[in-house]
């Protein structure tokens, strides 16, 4: 078990080199000089392997295509039949996260022998070869297939190189601190960086707990979940106990939603997705957010007939429907703030805000929608005055939360699970999310000129 346990003669390790050495002079010595090594005691097999691995990386190029390793026996049973299923119904695997991690674990064993800090195009490689090789593992609603797992090896591997830098891998330490372009994007940060306004973005666990033992929790969680009659206050403990479990997953793997639906079902609930905003930034997300829209809505309104010449054709359209309302004032003038916000900072409001009739497909008017929320209408209704039949919340092309009261409400949600998913804001919202979070919630000190802008327009 121990290489100091072999006779000091016999604990030798002979390295035959094939390699063309026309092609690579300027290592001529360095192979020479490797030929036989000595690792006759521990310290000395480290530091030749350390030599070996190092050497190695410097000459060795990135394989193309990338050679996707074997998985364990049972991991290897599952794709096989996944694959099966896929030529003959086209359906994919639903991959559990033991699966995940365990593939996760050894691609980045196998792409870390080869290079430590590899660039953006080399993981994008491997999970094209992943996905090439086992297709049942291709990701439904992906522009590639594969977007999904070319983010979880990225930040697998950073975790696998903190982990060797945390046990005394000196190489890993080294390349970190060189500080060249091509490492510090891939290699400065373990984690995402926390959102504005994020006060607990991956908490430690509580004492005496570790990943096993809340992962037994979340199991409990999940059970619960499954109750016809559900104990709010047992799902509420659970998943205030969890919650660090919960980021450390959200934050470090990036899952996809529908597989943090599977595995963290109550975190789709109303109330936890409060409860989760509170967790994370300290804020009352419902209050916080009702109250700004009521003190700023007045203005905004002022702000849009004002320029509504200068903010084109929708903004013109939406300020004439607010006029001929006769009911309800107050909720559609609320509404108006918010779907105006995006025309006013010149977002893409399309994308934001989306329409269909009871008849239309679902699927067609989710397909390709990053986040967004969709109010569906009754398809008799008179034109004029359309009845509301549902107002949903679509994230990553499926339907999370549906059959809310109105769309401010909606709005608030959707910020809400945005923090609560450790979500990007899109670029083409990137003002209008920033303007709610900035004005409106108040999470953050700085912000871009338009918003600062649009501030300083409503304390006018």
């Amino acid at each position: 078990m121990d290489i100091a346990e072999l006779p000091p003669e016999k604990a030798v390790l002979h390295i035959i080199w094939n390699i063309d050495e026309s092609q690579t002079p300027s290592h001529s010595s360095s192979i020479s000089s490797l030929d036989t090594a000595s690792i006759s005691s521990p310290a000395s097999s480290h530091s030749s392997s350390s030599i070996i691995r190092t050497f190695m990386r410097n000459i060795s190029e990135w394989p193309s295509p990338f050679v996707v390793p074997s998985f364990s026996y049972d991991v290897e049973l599952k794709l096989r039949k996944g694959n099966d299923i896929y030529e003959k119904t086209g359906q994919g695997l639903s991959v559990t996260r033991d699966m995940k991690m365990e593939i996760l674990d050894k691609l980045a064993q196998e792409i870390f022998a080869l290079k430590a800090y590899p660039e953006k195009y080399q993981i994008v490689s491997v999970a094209s070869e992943l996905v090439n090789k086992h297709p049942c593992l291709k990701e439904p609603g992906s522009g590639t297939g594969y977007d999904g797992w070319t983010t979880s090896i990225k930040y697998k591997l950073g975790n696998y190189r903190s982990k060797l830098r945390q046990a005394g891998c000196n190489e890993v330490s080294v390349n970190r601190k060189r500080g060249r372009d091509d490492e510090v994007d891939e290699g400065r940060f373990s984690l995402k960086k926390p959102k504005r306004g994020e006060v607990n973005h991956v908490p430690d666990h509580p004492e005496n707990y570790n990943d096993e033992t809340l992962e037994d929790q979340r199991c409990v969680l999940v059970g619960e979940m499954k109750k016809k009659g559900k104990d709010m206050e047992v799902i509420r403990q659970k998943m205030d106990l969890t919650f660090s479990l919960r980021r450390k997953e959200i934050v470090e793997v990036e899952p996809m939603v529908l597989e943090i639906q599977e595995r963290w079902p109550a975190l789709f609930l109303r109330e936890q997705i409060c409860e989760e905003f509170y967790r994370v930034t300290t804020k009352d997300l419902l209050g916080t957010f009702r109250a700004a829209l009521d003190e700023y809505c007045p203005r905004l309104l002022k702000l849009y007939r004002a320029r509504r010449g200068a903010c084109g054709q929708h903004m013109e359209n939406l300020l004439d429907r607010l006029d001929e309302q006769t009911s309800d004032i107050a909720l559609h003038r609320k509404k108006t703030c918010l779907e105006g916000l995006p025309i006013f900072v010149r977002d893409t409001a399309e994308k934001l805000f989306l329409k269909c009739l009871d008849t239309d497909a679902v699927d067609g008017q989710t397909r390709g929608v990053k986040m967004g929320i969709l109010t569906v209408f009754v398809d008799d209704a008179p034109t004029l005055q359309p009845t509301v039949n549902s107002i949903d919340i679509v994230l990553e092309e499926a339907i999370v939360l549906t059959d809310l009261p109105d769309l401010p409400t909606a709005f608030a949600y959707l910020f809400g699970l945005l923090y609560a998913l450790n979500m990007e804001f899109p670029k083409e919202l990137k003002y209008t999310f920033e303007a709610i979070q900035h004005i409106f919630m108040e999470l953050s000190a700085s912000c871009s000129q338009r918003v600062r802008s649009l501030k300083t327009k409503l304390l006018l």
